[in-house]
């Protein structure tokens, strides 16, 4: 088996970031939004980020397969069988990314037997880089390169509910209902997560609708953390389906 080095993973994240940075400093670039076949945004951003994340990790890591938003469609016939891949998202927030409210990351992830194992989200307006592996467990890097270990806040009462900058649903209250929650928080990408995973949130529960490659790299860095994700009943939450849209998940902070 391939030994991965988890410290590879962050610069190629920040230089994916530095592309997407380049875009969005520019008005005459970052304006430019398609509309995917689901409705959703694709700007010149995700796509060069796409290149970056593609070309860097099958240089470091050939063999190993690619999955990305902005890649092409992979045939479950065809991925059935993996039992190592990578998971990437190049831009997730698009719809942040096209707002300007700096609230969207980079995400890669590394999915093993059907479970994310190792992961990294770069925050490009801010420089902060969120990563972890099972072996080292989680952390955090601001900009100027200062690493902190994170570790997920076990706290009995006064819990803080992380919910999405774009989406929300009924079911969503009902299930937080459930909980102490005190107060709630929203945030775009997958910067949930790493709330969670930073002590700063207890919970997420989504109902919406997202992707493997919306929650792959997140979810390792949770579990990393401390934290656990599953599914809204509680069964363990799996990759490399044959349908690659995830149904309703819970993080927890314990």
């Amino acid at each position: 088996m391939m030994q991965i080095d988890i410290h590879i993973l962050p610069a190629i994240a920040r230089e994916a970031g530095d592309a997407i940075m380049r875009i969005y400093n520019d008005p005459a670039k970052s304006g430019e939004v398609e509309n995917k076949a689901d409705d959703s945004p694709l700007t010149l951003a995700d796509k060069a980020s796409h290149e970056v994340i593609v070309a860097a990790l099958a240089e470091h890591f050939p063999g190993i397969p690619i999955m990305s938003e902005e890649g092409r469609n992979i045939p479950f016939e065809e991925r059935k069988n993996w039992h190592t891949y990578w998971c990437v998202d190049p831009l997730d927030g698009t719809k942040e990314f096209v707002k300007r409210n700096g609230e969207f990351t980079v995400n890669i992830a590394l999915i093993r037997d059907r479970t994310p194992v190792m992961g990294v989200i770069y925050v490009p307006v801010t420089g902060i880089t969120y990563y972890a592996d099972q072996a080292g467990g989680a952390w955090k890097t601001d900009a100027a390169g200062n690493a902190a270990r994170l570790q997920t806040s076990h706290a009995d009462a006064g819990w803080t509910a992380v919910g999405s900058r774009s989406h929300g649903s009924p079911e969503e209250a009902a299930v937080l209902a459930r909980y102490p929650v005190t107060n709630q928080v929203s945030v775009g990408s997958s910067i949930k997560f790493c709330f969670i995973a930073e002590g700063l949130a207890h919970i997420y529960f989504r109902q919406g609708p997202t992707m493997e490659w919306d929650t792959a790299a997140g979810q390792a860095i949770l579990e990393c953390s401390g934290g656990k994700m599953t599914t809204a009943s509680g069964e363990p939450f799996l990759y490399n389906k044959e349908s690659l849209l995830n149904g309703s998940f819970l993080c927890l902070c314990q």
